[in-house]
């Protein structure tokens, strides 16, 4: 239980790439403040963080952890994330929430694209940083380089050493505090980075050459919360070196609950001193037994039980339940929150993630979350016939806790596709459908949605014509089908050239609709055609037995002919990708992109990475994200567009139409 004052919380998340050491560093943390009486492990098991049995087993972090603690005379909420690309969400949503990220890098692997995605967000945010180098007691430890590297990438100029290691490698026995000249030549350089931040003390360093003890330390902290400064702490958890003095940096210099640190509104302005209660929900749960669970900053005011507060968003009434400060998988009931705190509240009815409650103004409006696009997509269905409904109320429960997946119904194809962030996500929900809706599942690459057009010119002439009892059917149609430039919007184009009244003019309406529908399912593939134009030119009526329905068969089976001589063409959708990884993968991953019939559009870099623009087929997206994986040894990811249709290679085409042609047949039979 908290007993301090606001200015004296600290709110923050820890952030950094898969296998830096973030969720050890939380576990330390914990215990050097007496909140834990045993120190908690990953490999053993015993992490308060990593408490859910799929984290157990594979060792790694999947969600994240709200974990707290005193510290002297003050408290931390902090908020420790996963670092896998994977559930990168889950991350996201916490920096938003927080005053501080505390980005840990390791000091042998160096920055990961975890680590990049996590401080793009984080500078958007305009939301102060702090990095903590990990693993320097490692024989493959490199502080400099990392330092270094961290200068040319993510922190640029403005990266300051505060804690420098003493000893080298196996040898580290401790950190030295630049703070307070124990390193008189990165002393120097803090010096210089605080007066630079501000024009004042610029002045009196300019008279003087140095700052006072006064001005440095209130120039630091006004250096960190204006981004003008990223402080950078060197240390070692598994020999619990140089965190004591990080968390005493974050008690003394980091932002308080009641400071002005950016948060980004799309609507309304948030008064962090005010005296009404307003909450911003980061992270929701559907738990077992309690059912949802919503995790709450708060951002001013105080929260207590049964409060009745407004949301924002929809501006439905909430009342709270009990309070319940969490620590890992530990609740416990609280009477109030208040700025600065993370608290859990169960069943709230008319709110979600990323929602706000207040008892205040009912304009303050979160911007969305910028989440990175899901490039890992597969078919998904129930293996049990008449469970579709009850894996449609799966994928919606869960969907409403992680924003990074995403759920179609493909019209052409009449697949469910479920997209995310990479295998290992969406094994995880697989698995959750499974234990937790009890519906088993099956995943497929999905079928690709190809387009059919037209090279030449094609006429067709068809004649419907059915008699039986009473009226019969007449249609006769002549179409001629060609090329047509379309577009997103006018794919296709109907003309009619009919002159002399030989079809009525209330018929050719049911002539346009008919190749509308025909064209849905092409000859070749049973696709969409496109870029063409079909034309009616005559045709025949009967002035007892012909209808729009006569007309509309006619239609068919004339565009049908019409396209069969003009030269039908299969086409596939062509993806743009952009492409981030380390510079040492470039001739793997365009040797790779190569065999996949992709195209090298053009390079770049970016944050210390490379960045590349290519394009590939569809139908080789699918199993890209593994590779690029594999090929990368997880340190490569990429975002993708729809560019265009081109025509698929003789070879594929034949293929993709006779396998075509097999189903028609299988089917029939």
């Amino acid at each position: 239980m908290k007993n301090c004052a606001p200015e004296r919380i600290r709110n923050f998340v820890v952030v950094g790439h898969a296998g830096a050491g973030k969720t050890a560093l939380a576990d330390l943390m914990l215990f050097k403040a007496g909140a834990v009486s045993r120190q908690g492990s990953v490999d053993n098991g015993t992490s308060v963080s990593d408490f859910r049995k799929e984290e157990q087993d594979r060792k790694s972090s999947i969600y994240s952890a709200i974990l707290n603690c005193a510290w002297k005379d003050g408290h931390f909420f902090f908020v420790d994330t996963p670092g896998g690309t994977d559930f990168c969400g889950e991350a996201l949503n916490a920096i938003n929430a927080a005053d501080l990220m505390l980005l840990v890098v390791d000091a042998t692997a160096g920055i990961g694209p975890g680590t990049i995605r996590a401080w793009r967000m984080a500078r958007d945010l305009h939301l102060p940083r702090m990095v903590f180098i990990n693993g320097l007691d490692r024989d493959n430890a490199d502080y400099e380089g990392i330092l270094d590297n961290l200068r040319q990438s993510l922190v640029k100029n403005n990266s300051v050493p505060m804690t420098k290691p003493v000893g080298a490698k196996a040898n580290l026995s401790g950190v030295t505090s630049v703070l307070s000249g124990g390193d008189e030549e990165a002393h120097m350089e803090l010096v210089e980075a605080v007066a630079g931040s501000d024009d004042e003390l610029m002045e009196k360093y300019m008279e003087s050459e140095t700052l006072s003890d006064e001005d440095l330390l209130h120039g630091l902290r006004k250096a960190l919360l204006t981004e003008n400064l990223i402080p950078v702490f060197a240390g070692s958890v598994a020999k619990d070196i140089g965190v004591a003095e990080m968390m005493d940096f974050i008690l003394d210099y980091g932002p308080a609950p009641t400071d002005d640190v950016p948060v980004k509104l799309a609507s309304g302005k948030l008064d962090r001193k005010g005296a009404a209660a307003t909450g911003y929900v980061f992270k929701s749960v559907n738990d077992t037994f309690i059912g949802q669970l919503s995790y709450i900053r708060v951002l001013s005011g105080t929260f207590k039980k049964d409060l009745e507060l407004t949301n924002t968003s929809n501006q439905n009434k909430e009342r709270l339940g009990n309070l319940l400060l969490i620590q890992g998988k530990g609740q416990e009931a609280i009477d109030e929150a208040g700025p600065g705190e993370i608290v859990a509240v169960a069943k709230l009815k008319n709110t979600g993630m990323l929602d706000v409650l207040t008892t205040g103004a009912t304009d303050v409006v979160y911007e969305p979350v910028a989440y990175p696009q899901p490039t890992t997509m597969y078919a998904i269905s129930a293996t049990a016939k008449g469970e579709d409904d009850k894996l449609s109320s799966a994928l919606q429960r869960l969907m409403s806790e992680d924003k990074t997946l995403e759920v179609e119904r493909n019209p052409e194809t009449h697949e469910t596709i479920i997209k995310g962030m990479g295998d290992l996500q969406i094994n995880l929900l697989t698995n959750r459908i499974k234990n937790d809706f009890k519906v088993a599942t099956a995943l497929a690459t999905p079928r690709v949605a190809y387009r059919e057009t037209v090279k030449g010119t094609g006429t067709a002439v068809f004649r419907h014509k059915k008699q039986s009892g009473g009226h019969g059917q007449f249609a006769e149609v002549h179409m001629r089908v060609e090329p047509f430039q379309g577009t997103a919007e006018e794919e296709y184009q109907f003309g009619n050239e009919v002159v002399g009244g030989a079809i009525s003019k209330n018929y050719i309406p049911a002539i346009e609709k008919g190749v509308a529908e025909t064209r849905l399912a092409g000859p070749l593939s049973h696709s969409k055609v496109i870029n063409f134009k079909a034309v009616v030119f005559f045709g025949k009526e009967h002035p007892v037995d012909s209808s729009e329905m006569a007309f509309k068969i006619a239609t068919r089976g004339a565009f049908r002919a019409a396209m069969a001589q003009a030269k039908p063409e299969l086409l596939e959708p062509i993806m743009s990708l952009k492409i981030e990884f380390p510079d040492e993968y470039t001739g793997t991953i365009q040797g790779d992109l190569n065999s996949r019939r992709g195209r090298v559009l053009g390079m770049m870099s970016e944050d210390g990475l490379q960045e590349l623009t290519a394009e590939m087929p569809l139908a080789e997206v699918y199993t890209y994200p593994m590779q690029l994986r594999s090929m990368t040894q997880g340190r490569g990811s990429f975002t993708m567009t729809f560019d265009r249709y081109d025509p698929v290679p003789a070879v594929l085409a034949k293929k993709i139409e006779e396998a075509t042609a097999a189903a028609d047949k299988e089917e029939d039979e």
